[in-house]
């Protein structure tokens, strides 16, 4: 069923804050049952991250705003208020698309001061959520990266990367490209609770096992670790063990943050879910969005012989995200990241 014949509106006035970036059109379809796509024109397409952030990257490109994932502890959810829709429902449901982003990055990637920086994608919003099946924005934004020589990373729990991955391979063969996948539960049922929009486990494993038989690297991102829910020595064991055996060349792990209005979100759903939990949480949590350090050490005891045993890789560091800690103490080794 085409798109035009799907619920189209046009802009009301009734929602302000989409019109600082472009409004053009909200879009509604039985396909994606309670999700509202709204359409804008973006000015640029790359994003430069402040030197504050103390990343790996300098540029980030997200062609969606919101997240159909609708992961519960998502650290992105906060972006949501600048549009004047809330960082819950709203962001699950309420999806930025867009469109002309790969026209756009195209033509700011071949300004003469652009210097083929790595540019990340999949730091915000995730590249691969549902909608990307419809509106097919990374085939063109992995086009023009590669035709300008710029290097990029990737980083997704969504399964429709295998759609573009002979379009990954060879962009690989002219410039630098990374590529992670996020698999941090591996209980059916509490991924399904916590990670409702999501493949299931089992279907990014199949990812990875597809992404090594298409000649690319893939690190996956155990991330984040929910204190009490997947950070038994059980589950990470099963989990590693699995990511191994779908031939990950290595892994990143590290624990739960809980930052701005993410936080009450979480906690709201961790009430429902586990309200025996609410209490310690408070606690890990009370001092600031981190886990305390004798947490992060004792995560890194943990987690380092099993990596070990697995044979993973250690952490390389093009795969950070905003959810990771943006400084660590000098004198302390950084315990949540491998």
């Amino acid at each position: 069923m085409r798109w035009a014949n799907q619920g189209v509106s046009v802009d009301d006035g009734a929602l302000p804050g989409l019109q600082r970036i472009g409004f053009v059109r909200s879009v509604r379809t039985p396909q994606f049952e309670g999700i509202t796509f709204h359409e804008v024109l973006c000015k640029s397409a790359l994003n430069k991250v402040p030197n504050a952030a103390m990343l790996p990257f300098r540029y980030t490109v997200n062609g969606y705003r919101g997240c159909s994932h609708a992961c519960r502890y998502c650290f992105a959810r906060p972006t949501h208020e600048y549009l004047d829709l809330d960082c819950g429902t709203d962001f699950d449901t309420q999806v930025i698309v867009k469109t002309n982003v790969a026209e756009v990055l195209r033509r700011e990637l071949h300004r003469k001061s652009w210097q083929r920086e790595t540019v990340a994608l999949g730091t915000n919003t995730d590249p691969y959520q549902r909608a990307e099946g419809r509106y097919a924005l990374m085939p063109g934004i992995i086009a023009a990266l590669a035709d300008s020589g710029t290097p990029f990373s990737i980083l997704t729990k969504g399964t429709l990367l295998r759609r573009d991955l002979p379009l990954i391979a060879e962009a690989a063969e002219r410039v630098d490209v990374s590529v992670a996948i996020s698999l941090a539960v591996g209980d059916p049922e509490l991924h399904k609770d916590v990670e409702p929009g999501t493949p299931s486990p089992q279907a990014r494993l199949g990812l990875i096992a597809a992404i090594r038989e298409a000649g690319l690297d893939c690190h996956v991102m155990v991330a984040p670790v929910l204190p009490r829910l997947t950070d038994s020595v059980e589950h990470l064991d099963d989990l590693l063990g699995r990511i191994a055996a779908a031939g990950a060349n290595g892994v990143t792990v590290f624990g739960l943050h809980l930052r701005g209005s993410t936080r009450g979100w979480f906690m709201s759903w961790l009430s429902r879910s586990h309200p025996e939990l609410v209490a310690e949480y408070r606690q890990l949590y009370g001092r600031g969005a981190y886990l305390p350090s004798d947490y992060r050490e004792m995560l890194h005891d943990r987690v380092t012989p099993l990596v070990h045993k697995h044979k993973l890789a250690p952490d390389r560091r093009s795969f950070r995200t905003a959810e990771t800690p943006a400084v660590e103490t000098p004198q302390v080794v950084q315990p949540t990241l491998f």
